[in-house]
């Protein structure tokens, strides 16, 4: 397998770290808008299967090209959202696969945002699945942990663990700390926006998708290994867009463990207009500049791929499953917990993007030993969950189930 990796900031270069131990790959081509960034991921890992390159990631003729050069099987993007669709589409041109860890960007509905679904997260790339479909070419997306493993632990449950299904709820919580920072995400404060403050989506059988009020219907989870209760609310998330399509269930939801100070920052960057991507114009040195606030506000805040040494406790991604298995009530929780200080001595990368990173290259190695195939546009849910699984651990980062 020959992949192009776009993207060598903090997920992209945890990628490289992975792969590096794992044989089923013949050449890695790392590219970033910075070549120095794709530079630093490709020396940092010193393997002669990887080789550095800058791109655009928005330049679609580029992309397509440096696939072509290179004689790549699949791209995979570590890019943040925005770029999906130019990457999906240059894939798609030069005849490779492609593989995401966050989908096509959605638009709030214009009258009734917190009622009805506008254009949904994926709906571009779905949109184009009969291409690929018809070119017997493969579109694995939202395969990162949430989404992806996330989707992964619903297709098991579905599977092996129960008969019917009456809610999947996504449950996303950490303990994480970071010295000398008072505000500091862990994530992309890009992504984290795009997420956080559009209507979160809700599914349920015979209603179909519909929206809520964000940060709504908060609850207390209590996560594994030490991680503990934590209020989690409504957001916005791809595995409720995805996992109704392949998987059996009455109710989808996702909510993530954000905690209050975190809320308020969000929602006073959105009263200050600070989450908008529509660039404003301001003076500059040399004249009036055009910026987009968004990107004001990310280039404020330290590179979450930086935060590693400062960080302090875990991370858990997971799915919590309620139905029925042979005529009795069952409740499970199956999840995936990293510790920054193990992911920091054993790979260097800080907990939330190590793990990130971890689940689209043992999808990567599913695909190149066939043990996962398939064409169309498909998420996670739409293979078998146990090849993932069992590989997962081979990794040396195991998953667990806790009945509730």
């Amino acid at each position: 397998m020959r992949v192009l990796l776009v993207g060598a900031g903090g997920v992209g270069t945890a990628v490289t770290r992975i792969a590096a131990r794992r044989p089923f790959f013949d050449l890695m081509v790392v590219a970033d808008y910075d070549p120095a960034r794709a530079e630093a991921a490709v020396a940092g890992v010193g393997d002669d299967r990887f080789r550095a390159e800058r791109v655009d990631a928005g330049d679609e003729a580029a992309v397509a090209e440096l696939l072509a050069r290179h004689g790549c099987d699949v791209l995979l993007n570590a890019t943040d959202p925005r770029f999906v669709m130019p990457l999906f589409r240059a894939a798609r041109t030069a005849g490779a696969g492609y593989l995401d860890m966050a989908m096509s960007l959605s638009r709030p509905h214009p009258e009734r945002p917190y009622e009805e679904c506008g254009v949904k997260l994926g709906d571009e790339q779905f949109a184009l699945a009969g291409e690929w479909e018809k070119a017997g070419a493969l579109a694995l997306v939202g395969m990162g942990v949430e989404p992806g493993l996330s989707d992964v632990f619903a297709r098991y449950a579905a599977d092996e663990l129960f008969d019917e299904i009456e809610e999947i709820g996504i449950r996303d919580g950490a303990n994480l700390t970071v010295d000398g920072y008072g505000f500091a995400p862990s994530f992309s404060i890009w992504t984290t926006i795009e997420e956080c403050l559009n209507p979160p989506v809700v599914y349920e059988k015979g209603r179909g998708w519909f929206t809520t009020a964000p940060f709504s219907e908060p609850e207390v989870f209590d996560f594994p290994d030490g991680i503990g209760a934590v209020e989690c609310v409504n957001v916005e998330h791809e595995e409720v867009l995805l996992v109704p399509r392949w998987v059996d269930a009455r109710r989808v939801t996702f909510k993530y463990g954000l905690g209050t100070e975190f809320i308020e920052t969000l929602k006073t960057l959105h009263l200050l207009g600070l989450d908008r991507t529509t660039p404003v114009t301001v003076p500059g040195a040399d004249g009036p500049v055009a910026v987009s606030p968004r990107d004001v506000v990310a280039a404020s805040l330290p590179d979450p791929a930086t935060l590693g040494e400062r960080m302090r406790g875990k991370t858990c991604a997971g799915t919590w499953v309620r139905g029925v298995k042979d005529g009795k009530p069952r409740e499970v929780y199956l999840y995936h917990v990293v510790d920054n200080e193990w992911s920091m001595a054993e790979y260097g990368c800080q907990a939330v993007v190590w793990q990130t990173a971890l689940n689209p290259v043992v999808a990567l190695e599913l695909l190149a030993t066939g043990a996962w195939s398939g064409s169309g546009v498909l998420g996670p849910e739409a293979f078998p969950a146990r090849p993932f699984l069992d590989l997962l651990t081979e990794y040396g980062s195991p998953w667990g189930l806790r009945e509730q």
